[in-house]
């Protein structure tokens, strides 16, 4: 059996939270419950000391099945589908693998 997951680049997220709204609708999730959560890092002053920095990073929570209803109709998790920034990748864990040597430090790899 194929295992998948998720990649997130936390380099490209902005932080919409447009992931979270779509977990929580695909799966009509009650208030405080959460299948997946963008956190947030910062703000710290860059070295230039004129601009700020923030960092988001969004992490799956709980009772995550990677929307296995979606998934077995060769759909991509809600999250995935909704994430305005692309930084979310759906894929077999080879495949995943493969695409974070490519992105490097910044790419984090999930698995329910």
């Amino acid at each position: 059996m194929t295992q998948h997951g998720l990649l997130i680049d936390n380099e490209y997220c902005t932080g919409c939270h447009s992931c979270e709204i779509a977990c929580k609708n695909e799966h009509d999730l009650p208030l405080g419950q959460w299948g997946i959560k963008v956190l947030e890092l910062g703000p710290w002053q860059r070295t230039d000391g004129k601009t700020w920095e923030y960092r988001f990073i969004p992490v799956l929570i709980s009772d995550c099945d990677l929307c296995a209803e979606r998934t077995s109709q060769g759909l991509e998790p809600s999250c995935v589908h909704h994430c305005l920034a692309q930084a979310m990748v759906y894929g077999t864990l080879e495949d995943l693998a493969i695409k974070m040597e490519e992105k490097g430090t910044m790419a984090s790899i999930f698995i329910p």
